[in-house]
């Protein structure tokens, strides 16, 4: 292992365990009490006897789904997990990709016994942001059931309020008692819980951070369809569990859209601003600016007015002076040389000669402005 690629921390471990690890028990936490417990109660939302929008038939309990649950979390949860796994090690492993690999990451000693390779730092990293992703975009979901309490499209088939009572005589009057509903309490408590689809923004989600992961990786040079194939395939399977949910009448196409605009929002910022499109920590190495200054050429210097500029540009030449071409006269090519100028045809030069001191002085047009020098010939 090379010297200059080690880095040599005390505090990584302990800022993972004490910090990370503790932020992400805290979101697994607050996620089970808004999925498996009554810690939050669902917001109770009025609704029209007679609304068209509320009256699709039952579907049935969600593992009759044409995409249960548990299938759905599984994928969601161990494709992307099993995407990053093998990348990771497939570049760490193959020679082209390692170097690069290797530039990006520097090995971490956090003892005098203990390395972090960047193989195990990419992979930790990667799919830790993921599954912390994939449980905040779970909260942020029951949050927004639990507060707005939107109803399914088959609220009222499950709630099944008496149309002959009081309440729901009129056509045009809005209900707000939550206690009309004479159906299962389990079912319309989960009828009241449709806004944003939770499908939708899991597998979208999962969708696009691994497509920025393929994107941003994995390099084939021998095939140009491979990761498009591969990113619009993972994107067309979220997209369609999306519409499997509005075709099912288990959820508005509004909050399948919402679920999506979602989940797309948490996986780019965590994909942009956490893992930094999954390029190394380190990034580009930078270059040392010490050197390099070899063989630049001088127009690339910031220009300094020297003081025989500044002299010659007080001494004003004649109105009407001689004008020589100084491509025909070697004399005054070698002094102008000799004074620092670069001779150039492209430069629209001229030297001219004071009728009062009889000087020459050197005009030139470059790029950057003009410039005067003043001399005396000194060759005949």
């Amino acid at each position: 292992m090379a010297s200059d690629n080690t880095q040599r921390s005390y505090s990584i471990i302990p800022c993972f365990i004490f910090v990370e690890l503790v932020i992400m028990a805290g979101t697994v936490l607050l996620a089970y009490y808004f999925e498996c417990t009554d810690t939050f109660g669902v917001h109770v939302q009025g609704f029209f006897c007679n609304d068209a929008d509320l009256m699709k038939p039952y579907p049935g309990m969600e593992e009759e789904s044409f995409v249960p649950p548990l299938i759905l979390y599984c994928v969601v949860a161990a494709a992307p997990t099993a995407i990053i796994f093998t990348g990771e090690i497939s570049m760490y492993f193959i020679r082209s990709t390692r170097e690069a690999l290797i530039a990006q990451e520097k090995t971490i000693v956090t003892g005098e016994c203990c390395y972090l390779n960047p193989l195990i730092r990419r992979i930790i990293r990667f799919i830790g942001v993921f599954a912390f992703g994939l449980f905040a975009t779970d909260i942020f979901v029951n949050a927004g059931q639990v507060v707005t309490g939107n109803l399914a499209p088959y609220f009222l088939s499950v709630c099944k309020p008496n149309y002959t009572g009081t309440e729901c005589r009129f056509n045009h009057q809005f209900i707000s008692n939550g206690r009309i509903c004479t159906g299962d309490h389990l079912v319309v408590d989960k009828a009241r819980r449709s806004f944003p689809s939770k499908d939708a923004s899991l597998s979208v989600y999962s969708a696009v951070y691994v497509t920025m992961y393929i994107t941003s990786t994995i390099k084939t040079k021998s095939s140009r369809l491979a990761k498009p194939v591969l990113c619009l395939g993972t994107l067309c399977a979220a997209f369609l569990t999306g519409l499997n949910r509005v075709s099912e009448y288990r959820n508005h196409c509004s909050d399948v859209v919402a679920g999506f605009i979602l989940g797309s929002a948490v996986a780019l910022f965590l994909g942009i601003c956490v893992v930094h499109n999954f390029k190394g920590v380190n990034g580009t190495p930078t270059k040392q600016k010490s050197e390099d200054y070899r063989g630049l050429p001088l127009m690339t210097f910031p220009r300094v007015e020297s003081p025989l500029e500044t002299l010659s540009a007080q001494v004003a030449p004649d109105a009407n002076p001689t004008s020589t071409d100084w491509h025909d006269n070697r004399c005054i090519q070698g002094t102008l040389q000799r004074l620092g100028y670069e001779l150039r045809a492209s430069n629209v030069s001229n030297v001219c000669k004071d009728s009062r001191s009889g000087d020459f002085v050197f005009i030139s047009y470059p790029k950057d402005g003009a410039k005067r020098a003043t001399f005396k010939e000194t060759c005949t």
